[in-house]
């Protein structure tokens, strides 16, 4: 759901998808990339990108697996909304310090799209990270389903809404969550000019105080695959569609407001 790494130089081979194709050999014609060096060149993109794909998956699983799993504990425990908001906060917070550097620790969607709709991860590459996102998100419930078999279900994992509160209430809530979510994210982890050490602490402590205020009105997802994840392995899809598109519109509003905040680019003379 975040990034450390700033998407921006997703150009290169040591913090993004595509390769960094500077192995080229100055001959007397121009640059000239020999058979070996662009075999090398591709295995290294590839493993670069494999890598990116396990981060996500890996990294969105234990997500859900610590967030959702709290509330199923909490059915028993009682760890009460300060406990699961804490769960999901602190655990967002580590992963993004152990996975940022491999990923840009997303584990979200939203995230994704957003970055891309603002050029900052290529569009073909979007499918690379929300396919691992989703599956993460499901293998973790189907997991939480093993572990908890002795509940009925796991309904308490699902993001859902009722009575009084409406489909537009909820879609603002979603819309305006990810947002400050999506916000905090590009000013604390993609600014050049931000201090990127702090970075996860920022974006965790943001998602902790979120799941408080909203958590017990929406479920403060936040997150397309946060919420499809418990809907697929619980089979109950009412209104999963909010929990969609709210996320994606949030993010991709918070990208766009942020933009004008950033630094220009200084034009540089040769």
């Amino acid at each position: 759901m975040a990034s450390i790494n700033s998407l921006a130089s997703t150009n290169s081979s040591k913090n993004g998808i595509v390769a960094d194709f500077s192995s080229m050999e100055e001959g007397k014609y121009g640059p000239v990339q020999t058979p070996m060096k662009e075999l090398s060149s591709r295995g290294a993109t590839f493993i670069s990108a494999s890598q990116k794909i396990i981060a996500e998956f890996v990294g969105t699983y234990i997500f859900i697996f610590v967030g959702c799993g709290s509330a199923l504990v909490d059915r028993e425990r009682k760890l009460t909304i300060v406990g699961m908001a804490l769960a999901w906060g602190l655990s967002l917070m580590a992963l993004i310090y152990t996975l940022g550097h491999v990923s840009g620790a997303h584990f979200n969607p939203a995230v994704t799209i957003a970055f891309s709709a603002t050029r900052k991860l290529p569009l073909l590459h979007v499918p690379m990270y929300v396919l691992p996102q989703f599956l993460g998100s499901t293998l973790a419930c189907l997991t939480l389903k093993v572990l908890f078999n002795h509940q009925d279900d796991i309904l308490p994992t699902l993001t859902r809404y009722k009575s009084p509160v409406t489909d537009f209430e909820a879609i603002f809530w979603e819309f305006i969550m990810t947002l400050i979510l999506m916000f905090v994210i590009c000013g604390a982890a993609t600014d050049d000019r931000a201090n990127k050490e702090v970075a996860g602490v920022a974006i965790g402590v943001t998602l902790a105080f979120e799941v408080l205020i909203a958590g017990p009105i929406t479920g403060a997802s936040m997150n397309p695959a946060r919420s499809l994840g418990p809907a697929i392995v619980s089979g109950v899809y009412k209104n999963q569609w909010v929990f969609v598109i709210a996320p994606i519109l949030g993010a991709m509003t918070a990208t766009g407001i942020y933009s004008l905040l950033r630094q220009p680019k200084q034009s540089t003379r040769v």
